[in-house]
C-alpha cells in the first residue's frame, strides 16, 4: 500500500522486529506524549476527531478509497459490508457524543485538563484531576476493526500515547485510521505506533509490557489469562474476553407488518461485519402466541437476508469456515428429514447465510459468517434458563417488546447478567457511551488526584 513509513507496521515484513526496537519506539512515544499530546486540551482532540471521523465518511476521503478498494483483499468483507461498517462506525463520532462521553465519564470534559470540582465535591471545597496512562499498550483481536479504533479513540481522549500489536493479518485498517491522524495532526499521529506480530512472542511482548504502564487486550478468555499472567506486577490490565449476544422478540411485537420490518432489522445485524464480532447475533427467540409463529419470523429472515446478500454480500470466507458451515447445514438437513421441529433455509450454491429454526429452545452458538439460529420460546425466564450455558459470557440483547414490558425484561436480563440492551438492527452498533462489558471506558482508564483546598 502506499504509505509513508511512519510506524513501524509501515516496514513489515521487510524490516525485522526486535525487543530492542519495540522498547526504543515505546520511550519515544511517551517524550512525545509530554510533549505534543499531555498537554493538549480535550476539547481541541474532540473537535479533531469529530472532524476525522467527518472525512472517514466522505466518498472521496483518501484513507476511505484505499480501505475500500484494498479492503476485501486484506480483512475478507465485501466493499459494501466494509462500507456499511466504517459509516455507521464514523457516524457515530461526533463533537456532541465525544463530549458526553467523556461528561459521562468524569463529569466533565475539562478534568482532564485542569482540577474541576462537581456540585457534590465544591459543596466540600475540593476539586478533581483526571490523568490518563502514559502510554497504553493494545493487544488486538483479529475479527473487527471497530474496537481497535474506539481504543485508540479513548487513548487519545485521556491523552496517552498508544502502542497497538495488531493481529497478523488485522492490521490494515488501523494502520490506515492512524495514518489518518498522522495526516491530519502530525504531533498526535506521533504518539501512536502500530507493529504485527504473532500472539504469545515473549520477548517482543514483553518489551511492550514492560514499558506500557496500562495493558488493554481483546481475544479469547485463554489468551488473556496468558497475558495476565505475563504482566510485571503494577501494570494496570483493562480487558474484554469472549462473549456472545441474542435476540428476543415479545409476542406482541409479532404483527404481520411488525414481524417483517424486525426480520429486516435482524438481517442487518447478522450481515454486520459477517456476525464476526461479540455483538453479534447467534439466536433469535421469538415468542410462541403472536400472530405471526416463530417459525414464520424464521422464513421472513431468511428472505431478508437473502435480500441483503444482492446489495452488501458477505465475501470470500477460508475453507474451513465454509466446511464448517456445510457440515452444519448436513446436520439440520438430517433432523429436518426425520423431526418435524427443525427447518433449514439457505442460500443456493454458495454458503453465503443460512437460517435455522428449531423448536427446541436451548441456546445454540453460531459457527458465525451468516448463519443464525431462531427458537421458539414461551417467555423471558424460559429463555434465559435456555440460554443457562452462556450466563456470564452475554454481552447484547437485541429486545422487541412493548413498553409496558420491556422494563421488566431488561431488569431480568441486566439481574441474568447482560450488560447491553438494545433495539433490534443496533446490535452491532453501541453508542459512543456505550460501557463494554457493563465497565466504564474512560474511567477505567483515568487515575484522579483529588484536591481538598
Amino acid at each position: 500500500m502506499d504509505l509513508p513509513n511512519y510506524f513501524i507496521i509501515d516496514t513489515q515484513p521487510e524490516a525485522p522486529l526486535s525487543p530492542q526496537l519495540i522498547t526504543e519506539a515505546c520511550r519515544q512515544l511517551k517524550r512525545n506524549r509530554i510533549q505534543y499530546l499531555r498537554d493538549f486540551p480535550t476539547a481541541h482532540t474532540i473537535t479533531l476527531l469529530a472532524q476525522l471521523a467527518e472525512n472517514w465518511q466522505d466518498a472521496l476521503y483518501p484513507f476511505r478509497i484505499k480501505a475500500l478498494k484494498a479492503g476485501q483483499q486484506s480483512t475478507g468483507f465485501s466493499p459494501e459490508s466494509l462500507a456499511r461498517g466504517l459509516d455507521e462506525f464514523f457516524a457515530r463520532i461526533t463533537e456532541d457524543s465525544l463530549h458526553n462521553l467523556v461528561t459521562q465519564e468524569l463529569g466533565d470534559p475539562r478534568r482532564l485538563d485542569a482540577p474541576l470540582s462537581t456540585s457534590e465535591e465544591r459543596s466540600e471545597n475540593r476539586s478533581a484531576f483526571a490523568r490518563g496512562p502514559e502510554l497504553i499498550g493494545h493487544i488486538t483481536a483479529g475479527n473487527l476493526p471497530c474496537p481497535t479504533l474506539m481504543s485508540l479513540i479513548h487513548g487519545l481522549l485521556v491523552g496517552s500515547a498508544q502502542f497497538v500489536k495488531c493481529a497478523e493479518n488485522a492490521g490494515f485498517i488501523p494502520r490506515l485510521f492512524a495514518h489518518s491522524i498522522y495526516h491530519t495532526h502530525a504531533k498526535l499521529g506521533s504518539c501512536i505506533e502500530l507493529a504485527r506480530w504473532s500472539g504469545g512472542d515473549d520477548p517482543l511482548e514483553k518489551a511492550l509490557f514492560d514499558e506500557a504502564d496500562c495493558v488493554m487486550a481483546v481475544g479469547r478468555d485463554e489468551t488473556l489469562e496468558a497475558i495476565r499472567t505475563r504482566l510485571p506486577n503494577g501494570k494496570q490490565f483493562l480487558s474484554h474476553g469472549h462473549r456472545v449476544s441474542f435476540g428476543y422478540i415479545h409476542k406482541h411485537c409479532l404483527s404481520r407488518a411488525m414481524a417483517r420490518e424486525l426480520a429486516a432489522n435482524a438481517a442487518r445485524d447478522v450481515a454486520a461485519w459477517n456476525q464476526l464480532g461479540c455483538l453479534s447475533p447467534h439466536v433469535f427467540y421469538v415468542e410462541c402466541d403472536g400472530a405471526v409463529r416463530p417459525e414464520q419470523f424464521a422464513e421472513m429472515l431468511s428472505e431478508a437476508i437473502c435480500q441483503l446478500e444482492q446489495t452488501e454480500p458477505r465475501g470470500a470466507i477460508s475453507e474451513a469456515e465454509a466446511g464448517d458451515i456445510a457440515h452444519r447445514r448436513s446436520c439440520y438437513e438430517i433432523r429436518e428429514a426425520h423431526t418435524g421441529d427443525v427447518r433449514q433455509w439457505k442460500s443456493e450454491d454458495t454458503t453465503a447465510w443460512t437460517v435455522v429454526f428449531e423448536e427446541e429452545p436451548q441456546f445454540s452458538a453460531s459457527c458465525m459468517n451468516r448463519f443464525v439460529h431462531v427458537k421458539s420460546t414461551s417467555d423471558i425466564d424460559a429463555t434465559l434458563r435456555a440460554a443457562e450455558m452462556v450466563r456470564g459470557q452475554a454481552s447484547t440483547v437485541g429486545l422487541a417488546a412493548p413498553k409496558n414490558e420491556a422494563e421488566e425484561i431488561v431488569i431480568k436480563l441486566a439481574h441474568w447478567g447482560v450488560t447491553r440492551v438494545c433495539p433490534i438492527g443496533q446490535m452491532q452498533n453501541p453508542p459512543v457511551g456505550w460501557r463494554h462489558d457493563g465497565r466504564p471506558t474512560l474511567g477505567d482508564l483515568v487515575t484522579w488526584t483529588d484536591w481538598e483546598m
